[in-house]
C-alpha cells in the first residue's frame, strides 16, 4: 500500500511539473515613438520645461494589459503585457517628443537639483481595451502646466477618446491603444504651442 502511495504521489508531481514546462510565454508590447519630428534651427519658445510624472491608478502601475467586458466588469490579460507599467511608457515617449522637437530651450525630468520655468504633470485615466458591439481602445489622460515661481496651474489639457480596433486579437487592440495615444500626444504638444506661443510673445513685448 504505501509503495501505491508513493508511487501516485510521484505520478501528481511529474504532472505538475509537466504541465509548468507546457506554460503559455508571455508576449510583450510597447508604445512606439513617432520618429517624424522635425526640430527647428533654434528654440521657439525660451523656457526651460520640467516633465513630472504621470499619476494614475495602482491598476495602470502594473505591466498587464487591461480589458473591459460589457462597460462593468475589468481585467488583465495574463500573458500579454506591456514592456513597462502605461503611465511610465506614456512619459517616455512625451519626454522623447518634446526633447526632439526642439522647441524648447530645455527639457528635463522632474528632480530636486534641476530648476524649471514650468512644470508639466499629468494623470493616466484610461488605457484599455472596451468591449462592445464595436471593440474600441480607450485612452484618457488630463496633463496641467504649473508656474514654477507661483505655483498656479497655467494651462490645462483634457483627452478622451476611442479608437475602432482592426481586429480581434490583441496585438490589433495595441495598435489601436498605440495610435490613440499618439493622438492624445499630438493633441497635447498642439496645446502647449498655442499656449507658449502666445505668453512668450505677450513676455518678450513686456520686457521691451
Amino acid at each position: 500500500m504505501r509503495c501505491k502511495i508513493i508511487f501516485s504521489s510521484l505520478m501528481l508531481c511529474l504532472g505538475i511539473l509537466d504541465g509548468c514546462g507546457a506554460a503559455r510565454p508571455s508576449k510583450f508590447y510597447q508604445l512606439a515613438v513617432p520618429g517624424d519630428t522635425a526640430p527647428g534651427a533654434e528654440p521657439a519658445y525660451p523656457v526651460t520645461l520640467l516633465l513630472g510624472p504621470i499619476g494614475t491608478s495602482s491598476l495602470y502601475r502594473d505591466d498587464r494589459i487591461v480589458y473591459t467586458s460589457n462597460h462593468e466588469a475589468m481585467g488583465t490579460y495574463q500573458y500579454e503585457r506591456w514592456a513597462e507599467p502605461p503611465s511610465e511608457m506614456i512619459r517616455e515617449v512625451l519626454f522623447r517628443e518634446l526633447r526632439s522637437s526642439g522647441r524648447y530651450q530645455e527639457i528635463h525630468s522632474l528632480r530636486s537639483d534641476v530648476h524649471g520655468d514650468y512644470v508639466l504633470r499629468g494623470h493616466l485615466f484610461d488605457l484599455r481595451e472596451l468591449d462592445g458591439k464595436v471593440l474600441t481602445a480607450r485612452v484618457t489622460f488630463e496633463f496641467e502646466l504649473h508656474d514654477s515661481r507661483t505655483g498656479a496651474t497655467v494651462w490645462q489639457r483634457y483627452y478622451s477618446h476611442d479608437e475602432p480596433v482592426d481586429g480581434k486579437d490583441v496585438p490589433a487592440v495595441v495598435a489601436a491603444l498605440n495610435r490613440n495615444v499618439v493622438s492624445g500626444l499630438s493633441d497635447l504638444r498642439e496645446g502647449l504651442d498655442q499656449y507658449f506661443s502666445t505668453h512668450t510673445a505677450v513676455a518678450s513685448r513686456g520686457a521691451r
